[in-house]
């Protein structure tokens, strides 16, 4: 790791830590920018704060990881069908709970176990279909992780049509947001999740490095590339799932947030695997300190998963039009 690389890390650090101290300073709508008045709400604020950073980092890990399997700057946690896989479980699941109750309400817990459910069958449908006696077909991935993702959502549009008040409970979740209410379990499951996937990525950096070079070269150098294919779609799946189960589906992240990194600090994985994580919380962060103090007028909190569309698309624009340029010249 070079210097340069030393500073742009440490600099993300401060970034994450000025995030969450900002974070901690929000969260109620109504009375604006505080500290705490309770330990009650500092519990809500520091459970919610451990969410944001959760899911930032597992989607911008995802992300890289994905793009490492594929070769393509470009990829991204949703090529996977885990987000449409997890929202047609909880489409399935407030439909079940009509049919019982006659009121289309799911309880937290049981969207949450549904959504893992789905996102769960999703990847291992994908992964029988894709893997081969070498590892895992990357062409077959795309085209089978983009034909299920469509097939899911397709579903879920049509037992969200089927249910008698369209899913209120459910609606937030599908626009991707964070609930207080979440089981702390759930939370210590997916972060420690995060926490071995990223050791696992790091003892894997070099060969990743040498795998984005070509299969030939990597061969070359002793990578295993049917093991270490596998290991990335694992690690990118088990953190997309985890990202989605806690929030919803949220976009963008892990395609900008790789991206930018790259940009700044470089191609070699370790470092890139470091910072993506660190930037990837903080911007999640950040985004939901915003949402908190800026309310809407009728009270709430506007989706994450909505500023993040909003938001990361003209960014996204803009990254590739710097991309561009610098390719041309």
């Amino acid at each position: 790791m070079t210097n340069r690389q030393g500073i742009i890390l440490t600099l993300l650090g401060t970034l994450l830590a000025l995030a969450a101290i900002a974070h901690l300073f929000t969260g109620d709508t109504e009375h604006g920018l505080h500290w705490a008045e309770s330990q009650a709400f500092l519990s809500l604020r520091l459970n919610r704060l451990a969410i944001a950073a959760t899911v930032g980092g597992s989607l911008a890990l995802a992300g890289v990881l994905l793009q490492a399997l594929l070769r393509n700057p470009l990829a991204s946690p949703d090529l996977l069908g885990v987000t449409s896989g997890a929202g047609l479980g909880v489409a399935a699941a407030t439909y079940a709970a009509s049919l019982t109750t006659g009121y289309a309400v799911a309880s937290p817990a049981m969207q949450t176990l549904a959504a893992l459910l789905g996102a769960g069958l999703t990847l291992g449908l994908i992964l029988a279909w894709t893997h081969r006696r070498g590892g895992i077909d990357v062409i077959s991935l795309v085209l089978v992780g983009v034909i299920v993702g469509m097939t899911c959502s397709g579903v879920t549009l049509l037992l969200h049509h089927l249910l008698p008040d369209r899913g209120v409970n459910a609606r937030a979740w599908f626009f991707g947001s964070i609930n207080e209410d979440l089981p702390t379990a759930l939370l210590v499951i997916a972060a420690v999740a995060l926490g071995l996937c990223l050791a696992v990525s790091l003892a894997s950096a070099r060969a990743i490095d040498a795998a984005c070079l070509g299969e030939d070269e990597s061969r070359s150098v002793g990578v295993r590339l049917g093991r270490l294919r596998l290991i990335l779609f694992a690690a990118s799946g088990l953190l997309a799932t985890s990202a989605v189960v806690l929030a919803g589906p949220i976009g963008f992240v892990g395609l900008i947030i790789p991206h930018a990194v790259r940009m700044v600090i470089g191609p070699h994985h370790r470092p890139l695997l470091i910072g993506t994580t660190l930037a990837g919380a903080a911007t999640l962060i950040t985004a939901d300190a915003a949402v908190s103090a800026f309310p809407l007028d009728r009270g709430g909190r506007l989706p994450l998963g909505v500023v993040m569309a909003i938001v990361g698309g003209p960014l996204f624009l803009l990254l590739l039009r710097s991309t561009l340029r610098r390719a041309s010249l």
